[in-house]
Order: C-alpha cells, then structure tokens, then sequence
C-alpha cells in the first residue's frame, strides 16, 4: 500500500493526507453509475469546496505591458526602413487590426474586403467568426500586397515562397528582430501591438461596446451592450478615431 503523504507546511488539520491521484480513483468509483460529463464534474466539485469550505486562491492579475506612442513611432520607424513590403504590410495590419497572430496567418486573400475596408477572421478565439476594421488610407497599400501574392497563386495573406502561411513563431522572430534594431527596452511580441491599439482606442473615447467586438475578446455583457448598436455605428468611431493614429 502506498504510503499516505504527510500534510503540506502550515496544514492546520494535522492529519496524513490521502495521495490525490488515489483519492481520484475512490471518488470514480462513486460517480462512474453517475455517467458524468464535465459540466457536471465541474458543478459537483464547485458544490464540494462550498461544503468543506474551500477557498479558491487566485493569483493576482498582472496589467500587461503597453507600448508609448514614442516607442510606436520608433518600432515603426526602423520596419519602414528595413523596405521589406511583406514586413511592412504584416506588421501595419497587426497594428491597424490587433488581430491575435494565430488569427494573422490564417487570413486569406478572400477575406479582405478591399471595398469596405474589413477583413474577416473565420474561426478566431473561441471559435467564433467577426470582422476586423482597417483605415481607407491602408487600402492601396494592401491592394498592391494582394495583387502581389495573386500573382504567386498565393492563398494567404502571408504566404511563404513554397506556398505555406506564414508560421506564429516566425512572425514573432520577425517583430523581436525589429525592437532589437529599433534598441527598444522591450520586446514587441505580437500581443503588445494588440494592446496599443485597443488602449489608444479607448483613450480617444471609443466606447467598450465598440472596441470589444473587434478585439474577439469580448464578455458576454459586452456582447449584450453590443448588440443594441449597429456595425456601421462601430466601423464610423473606428474611422474618426484612426487617422489620429501614430504610424
């Protein structure tokens, strides 16, 4: 028999307690005639801490890291002077979007819509369909990227030469290469130019009922407030608010 493991330091019962993977087994075979699924796991162990008086310990959320416009302009800066279009393109429709980067190559040339200014992102966080907005003043640079990678018979927006998208890993070797020439204090990982745009957003008065349907992050009360207000209300307040952007 397998030894009982002794109570952790500061273990007020005092007491052995009973190696958990075996107290699992115990507890099966009480619940296997039960023919649980998760939800219900997930209810009865929710009701469990409430008996024995169980608190959940949380660890303590941490604000992430956001880019200065300074810092922006300066990133910006030594990508426009690298004179790589495909870089230039990527790292201006990460910025103009904040599209996750698992979302970034997976765009194809079939959904940006050139006419309306909008990509679609099919299947993004939580398997769920929406629609990114991107400045007018955006649209013929992109045009000439997408006319580019058509010639390649390419299917993404981002396309390797032997036809693969581009892989997350290699766009983020991509921007840590760029804050390094641009002698940034901190890397620019995808997620931080996410954070940029959606915090200058808010700073230029753009309401969370707006920001949070293209953010692909939303709550469900977010999506309730959503869902009185119109897209075209969403796609004008991003349209005022973007020319004022720094790069």
């Amino acid at each position: 028999m397998t030894p009982a493991t002794p109570p952790p330091a500061g273990d007020p019962s005092g007491s052995a307690r009973t190696p958990a993977r075996r107290k699992a087994r115990e507890l099966a075979k009480h619940l296997r005639g039960e023919r649980p699924d998760y939800t219900y796991l997930k209810a009865v162990f929710r009701h469990l801490r409430e008996e024995l008086g169980v608190e959940v310990q949380r660890q303590p959320k941490r604000l992430p890291y956001v880019p200065t416009e300074q810092e922006i302009r300066r990133y910006y800066d030594t990508v426009w002077a690298g004179r790589r279009g495909a870089d230039i393109v990527l790292i201006k429709t990460l910025l103009y979007t904040g599209v996750r980067v698992s979302e970034l190559v997976r765009i194809t040339l079939a959904d940006v819509d050139l006419d309306a200014c909008r990509i679609r992102i099919t299947q993004g966080k939580g398997a769920k369909d929406r629609v990114v907005p991107y400045p007018a003043s955006f649209k013929e640079t992109l045009a000439l990227h997408i006319d580019a990678q058509a010639a390649k018979h390419a299917a993404f927006l981002f396309e390797s030469s032997w036809k693969k998208p581009y892989s997350t890993r290699g766009v983020r070797a991509m921007l840590a290469r760029y804050a390094k020439q641009a002698g940034l204090p901190h890397n620019m990982p995808p997620h931080r130019l996410r954070h940029f745009l959606f915090t200058w957003l808010k700073t230029q008065g753009i309401d969370d009922a707006l920001i949070q349907p293209y953010s692909g992050h939303a709550s469900r009360k977010s999506l309730e407030i959503y869902s009185r207000i119109g897209l075209t209300d969403a796609q004008a307040s991003y349209d005022d608010a973007i020319g004022r952007f720094p790069v």
